[in-house]
């Protein structure tokens, strides 16, 4: 059982990672996307994927999180061969956004299905091993994708997908149990104003260095974010089932969790997303030498993981966490700074970001799934893997945004023939393509984007790493010193 949950979610987390390997060859593909279009490629399917993953628990744990999560799969499938027929970009996105939803109905289950399944005794360990897997999925994701495109195209990457999800859905059919039914209230209208909340706060970041930062676009988005997510909480406090209870985020440990799992995420899926493209422009790598190359971050998950539940029982949680974010923020400043040196180098950085993450997913897994009780597993399951998945969104967001913005600055200095014309390229291929001769300028133009991104990503995790811990101290003071209360989720 823990096999098939854990391959399900490696499956559709991997699938994040491995498309950052195709943007080289996607940017220089017949669909022909702009540097926005490449960003909304990886994120469309990541932001439905974090917004509907709460109804999706609910609707496991209202029709059983068996039946959904198989249907998952099979939905998942269905996107992944839409994209790989795709003739444009928007078949490409529609395709993405169907997989998304897919995806949204596998991990929360697959997390229930689990937590269900095994003893009480057995379950600390359990969930620390899944909750590895959904770090490990990244490097997977990295080296399966790899392999793929080096035996074909982009298109490729997708049809091999929707047989696996197929083979996925047969294995959970045959082993995993059926849970008992809740009866939980499905508010669709919540879920749609969440998920356009989260799609406007995108567009206002993405849309950032093209427009301008103070373009009616941009501020209208995140005007129109704000408004939508007002909305979202105003309307989920008045219903008697809501899917997801602000309320919830009163509890100061399930809040701290949360922005954890959602920093993160942030950082290890924004930089996945430049990564690809730094090892093949910048090192000369094969795109299956890139998928190689990231692995280095997946092996503390690999080899450390089950001991961490041990180490925060020992040590307690606080102390694991302020470790993990110190080490995640010192490891992506590393990587900016050894963007020029050799690959040894950079991928002893990778080990340290890895050993971050190590410390802090199973940490931050616990934290959130003892918030919740036993009968709401499909929803505790669905805010992990919420704020995993929009960490991931905000991450690839904010690293394509702070990327391109210093990219373009620098073309004006270090390669003036790449803006003859009058447009300004905004990807590397897009720059090579129109100045061929400078090859070496527009590469050192991406690394220096890339360094600025790095840097500033890295200062985010450590300044939020901060505001995680102590809001954890805080929780605990106050629960030593106030009597028990009925968790809000009852």
């Amino acid at each position: 059982m823990l096999a098939c949950v854990c391959v399900c979610t490696v499956l559709v987390v991997g699938f994040v990672a491995s498309i950052n390997l195709a943007i080289p060859a996607l940017a220089t593909s017949g669909l022909h996307p702009s540097s926005t279009q490449l960003l909304w490629i990886v994120d469309a399917y990541v932001t439905l994927f974090a917004c509907l993953v709460i109804p999706a628990g609910a609707l496991g744990d209202r029709f059983g999180r068996k039946g959904v999560l198989i249907c998952g799969l099979l939905l998942f499938a269905v996107g992944a061969l839409v994209s790989a027929a795709a003739g444009d970009v928007a078949v490409m996105l529609a395709g993405r956004a169907i997989s998304g939803a897919g995806a949204a109905c596998v991990l929360p289950n697959a997390l229930a299905v689990l937590i269900h399944a095994t003893e009480p005794v057995r379950r600390p360990r359990a969930i620390a091993t899944w909750a590895a897997m959904s770090g490990v999925g990244g490097g997977v994701g990295n080296l399966a994708g790899g392999a793929v495109l080096t035996a074909g195209s982009w298109r490729l990457l997708f049809a091999v997908v929707a047989p696996a999800a197929v083979l996925c859905a047969l294995w959970v059919a045959r082993v995993a149990p059926r849970s008992t039914r809740h009866q939980r209230a499905l508010d669709l209208r919540a879920a749609v104003v969440l998920t356009l909340a989260a799609f406007a706060l995108l567009i206002g970041i993405i849309q950032g260095p093209e427009q301008g930062w103070g373009s009616a676009v941009v501020i209208g988005a995140f005007a129109c974010s704000l408004v939508l997510f007002g909305l979202w909480a105003v309307g989920e406090l008045r219903v008697s089932q809501p899917l997801l209870d602000p309320r919830l985020f009163k509890v100061p440990a399930l809040r701290a969790a949360c922005l954890g799992m959602l920093i993160v995420f942030a950082g290890m899926f924004g930089f996945f997303f430049l990564n690809a493209s730094l090892l093949q422009y910048g090192r000369g790598f094969s795109v299956f030498q890139a998928g190689l190359g990231a692995l280095p971050l997946s092996a503390p998950l690999l080899l450390g993981a089950r001991y961490v539940p041990a180490l925060v029982h020992r040590v307690g949680d606080r102390l694991v966490l302020t470790a993990a974010f110190l080490v995640i923020g010192g490891g992506l400043f590393g990587l900016a700074t050894g963007l020029d040196d050799g690959y040894p180098v950079y991928a002893a950085w990778l080990v340290v970001v890895g050993t971050g993450v190590t410390l802090a997913l199973p940490a931050l897994t616990a934290a959130i799934t003892a918030a919740l009780p036993r009968e709401q597993a499909g929803v505790a399951g669905g805010l992990q893997a919420m704020t995993r998945e929009f960490g991931s969104a905000l991450g690839v967001a904010v690293i394509g945004t702070l990327l391109t913005s210093r990219f373009v600055r620098e073309l004006h200095g270090v390669a003036p023939g790449a803006l003859a014309g009058g447009h300004t390229p905004r990807t590397v291929a897009e720059a090579l393509a129109a100045a061929p001769a400078h090859r070496a300028a527009v590469v050192s133009a991406y690394t220096t984007g890339a360094d600025t991104a790095l840097k500033t990503v890295a200062l985010i995790v450590l300044a939020a790493g901060a505001l995680v811990v102590a809001e954890m101290s805080w929780a605990a003071r106050r629960a030593r010193t106030e009597p028990p209360k009925t968790s809000p989720a009852r």
